[in-house]
This record gives structure tokens, C-alpha cells and sequence, in this order.
């Protein structure tokens, strides 16, 4: 495995980071989206197993406040190596001059966050725009 990490997006593809996340699973996200919510990240991070994509995550940040975590995903046959937790660790360092550091995880994967340092906060609240699906896979639930 001849792993290389690149911490900027001017030579990646946002159709095989599209795929990527279709794969991992965490649903179809659209190239043109990608480039939009990567572009407007303070911190990301690309990891590549020579030309291909094999795993990311990006941060956004205001600089002081707060740095927000997300879109951590890995190649399913890279998983398990401690990839993901290689990518949280960059993005946690990249914000550690941050107030607070807040994750957005899937369902399920508290467990490997927690192990990274992550707390389970009791006041975090969203509003999202397909508010049915993500009460069907269990990211928000009603008061």
C-alpha cells in the first residue's frame, strides 16, 4: 500500500468521491455538493492508496469558537487499519486551537468516536431538510 495524504482538493475528483461515499456507506452525495461543502472547509484531508481515493474527511471552522466535524469516510476495503481514526486524529489536531470540537456521526458509530476522545452531548439539536429519513435511520428523534 503506497499511502499518500493531500490536504488540498485541486487535483480530486468529485465523482470517485461521490462513489467513494455511496460505497462506505453514507448515501449519494452529488459531485457538484462535494466540491461546494469541501470548498467552504476550513480543514480536509484526502488519502489516496496511489491514484485511488481511499479515504476523508473535511472540518468546518470559524477559526476560534468552534470546529465541526464531518464527512469522515473510508474505502470498505481499507477499512479496519486505523485509517478513519488517522483522518479524525488530523482533523481534531487541524482544530485544536477551537473552543470545542463537534462531530456529526452516523448511527452507530458513537463507539469508535468515543475512543478518539468524543463526549455524547445532551444539547445538540438539528433541523434537517429530509427530516423523515433522518428520523427513520435514527439521527434525530422527536422531543
Amino acid at each position: 500500500m503506497n499511502v499518500i495524504w493531500c490536504y488540498e482538493q485541486s487535483k480530486i475528483s468529485w465523482p470517485e468521491l461521490a462513489e467513494l461515499y455511496r460505497i462506505a456507506p453514507l448515501g449519494q452525495k452529488l459531485p457538484a455538493d462535494l466540491e461546494l461543502v469541501f470548498t467552504n472547509s476550513r480543514f480536509k484531508c484526502f488519502v489516496f492508496d496511489g491514484s485511488r481515493l481511499i479515504g476523508v474527511g473535511r472540518a468546518l471552522a470559524d477559526g476560534a469558537d468552534c470546529s465541526c466535524i464531518c464527512d469522515i469516510s473510508v474505502h470498505p476495503d481499507y477499512q479496519g487499519i486505523g485509517l478513519g481514526k488517522m483522518i479524525v486524529q488530523y482533523l481534531v489536531n487541524q482544530s485544536k486551537d477551537h473552543s470545542k470540537i463537534i462531530l456529526y456521526a452516523n448511527p452507530g458509530k458513537e463507539g469508535f468516536y468515543a475512543k478518539l476522545g468524543f463526549k455524547k452531548m445532551n444539547t445538540a439539536m438539528a433541523i434537517f431538510q429530509n427530516e423523515e429519513t433522518a428520523i427513520n435511520k435514527g439521527i434525530i428523534s422527536e422531543l
